[in-house]
């Protein structure tokens, strides 16, 4: 066999393997559901499922609305006007995206609970008991939808706006010709032609909502991802956990049929006559002043208040005087667990793509649409359907080992972390794979084909020429996925060895205990680790408007 075969087939494997790798888990949660749980199902369906589907679907339809309201109308206001502050904006508006959403829940709570800071404030105007009635009780459903939309509202702007700034002006301009007004061009051409984009960036949030653990269950919102996760913990029952997490699978297809339905039958291309882009209106006095404090109180509220606590707290409990040792143990878990999965999330994505490149055919497409899957899997159900095949894997190298007279190694895919690691590859593999792909798409095939007609293989092919083109998307699928890892709570929480903590479960561990203001410092380090990377994001995301 010549090299270029075998490297390609060698590459292929990868891919194949990579694809089930993705596919195990929901195959274990199907298997998991099918054993009998008759008691725990009566209970569920009894006192669970009727309020958690109400509560779950009443979440992601508040959370998805706040989000597209904020995302939509910063995203217009930025991209199709020009005011004072505007370029300060392009860097801000993304960056709740570097507060999770269990730590904007902690910090709010903390912030509007009886003897807060906010009550606090208002005891200076109203009476003791009068400003507690004026408080808003942020552990509710209305409070959970309006912390969890304002710090994920970014995926809906970023998506949005990548749409409004690409505008032709053709369109613009003809309905100023016929008589049209900023708001009716809002509402009848704008607004209609990012109907792609705002469905892709509503499913992410959607996504990012029914993932999240830390936040409704802080703020007291039965989801269906709470209750997966006290019927598997407090219940003791697995087969009832993965029937509900079926739930939430369907919930998740349903969640992508939506979004592939809001992207049915539009297409964004430009005219070929009239390639322009739309100018930027500029507003100027009062309509600029009240542009820019609409644009800033989202970021405000979603990342210099959560922002500005954590560092309070820290200075004022003495967390950075006296650092405790404790922390740099948890942090070097986060990054070691972090570094780890993104270094195989890399290589899998780059393997699976360099298969698909190399020669495209059906079993290599397949195995590309899978690995990219993953990030819809819910972190718990992730963790859960993970337990089983890796539970068999240790119980397997216990079984090899005792038929080899060795000494039994307990269970080491669980509990050396490797459990958390996997868990991370296959929730963010899409990143990676996306990036590396979009990168690919950028090289034209005539490369390959001169490397050919010069006697290059395809291994030397890659490593001069496809590897040093592909360097940004790669910095880029590192910097994401890195920081991703970090941030991922309800994985962590499930599949962490015993007695091993991340900044992540260290912060989840303060809050259940009621102290959370004593893992500011933990929750500042996440923040301070995810700015730059959202910055980096958003470099290149302003281009010059059309010519008047």
């Amino acid at each position: 066999m010549n090299p270029a075969a075998r490297s390609g087939r060698i590459a292929a494997a990868i891919a194949v393997a990579t694809a089930v790798l993705v596919a195990a888990p929901v195959i274990s949660i199907i298997a998991l559901a099918m054993q009998p749980a008759p008691d725990v199902w009566q209970h569920l369906i009894d006192y669970v499922l009727p309020r958690t589907l109400l509560d779950t679907t009443l979440l992601l339809g508040g959370v998805g609305a706040l989000s597209l309201a904020i995302g939509t109308g910063t995203a217009w206001a930025v991209s199709l006007h020009e005011f004072r502050g505007r370029q300060m904006l392009l860097w801000l508006l993304p960056l709740p995206l570097a507060i999770p959403t269990y730590l904007a829940a902690y910090v709010y709570v903390d912030l509007f609970e009886p003897l807060g800071l906010v009550h606090r404030t208002l005891a200076l105007w109203l009476p003791l008991q009068d400003a507690v009635r004026v408080l808003p009780n942020l552990r509710s459903l209305p409070g959970a939808i309006i912390v969890i939309g304002l710090v994920l509202y970014p995926y809906v702007y970023l998506s949005a706006r990548t749409m409004f700034q690409f505008q032709s002006a053709e369109f613009a301009e003809a309905a100023k010709t016929l008589g049209a007004g900023r708001w009716i061009t809002f509402w009848r051409i704008s607004l209609p032609m990012a109907r792609p984009a705002l469905a892709v960036g509503v499913a992410l949030v959607s996504l990012e909502t029914l993932n999240d653990i830390g936040a409704s269950e802080y703020l007291g919102v039965r989801t269906l991802t709470v209750s997966v996760f006290t019927t598997w913990l407090n219940r003791g029952s697995l087969a009832g956990a993965a029937q509900l997490s079926c739930f939430m699978l369907a919930i998740v297809a349903g969640l992508i049929a939506i979004e592939r339905y809001g992207r049915r039958n539009v297409t964004t291309e430009f005219s070929a006559e009239s390639p322009r882009l739309t100018q930027r209106t500029p507003l100027t006095g009062i309509k600029g002043g009240c542009a820019l404090a609409a644009c800033l109180l989202p970021v405000c509220l979603g990342f210099l208040v959560p922002l500005w606590y954590l560092a309070h707290q820290s200075f004022k409990r003495g967390l950075f005087a006296n650092f405790d040792m404790a922390l740099w143990r948890d942090a070097f878990n986060s990054v070691a667990f972090a570094s780890l999965a993104t270094l195989t999330a890399l290589l899998l994505g780059f393997a699976t793509i360099l298969a698909w490149r190399w020669r495209p055919n059906t079993l290599r497409s397949v195995a590309m649409n899978i690995a990219q899957t993953g990030y819809t899997l819910p972190g718990l159900v992730l963790a859960l359907g993970l337990l089983a095949p890796v539970l068999a894997i240790d119980n397997a190298l216990n079984t090899l080992a005792g038929w080899l007279g060795r000494s039994l190694p307990g269970l080491i895919i669980v509990g050396s972390g490797a459990a958390v690691v996997i868990a991370y590859v296959i929730r963010f593999l899409a990143v990676p794979t996306g990036f590396i792909k979009a990168g690919f798409e950028r090289i034209p095939r005539d490369y390959d084909d001169s490397a050919r007609a010069v006697g290059a293989g395809q291994t030397m092919t890659m490593r001069l020429i496809h590897l040093p083109l592909l360097r940004p998307a790669m910095v880029g699928a590192v910097i994401v996925v890195f920081v991703d890892c970090l941030k991922e709570l309800p994985a962590t929480l499930l599949l962490r060895p015993l007695n091993v903590e991340t900044l992540a479960t260290s912060i989840y561990q303060y809050a259940s205990r009621g102290s959370f203001e004593e893992g500011a410092l933990a929750a500042l380090l996440i923040v301070a680790a995810s700015i730059g990377p959202v910055a980096w994001l958003t470099r290149f995301s302003d281009i010059p408007s059309g010519p008047a």
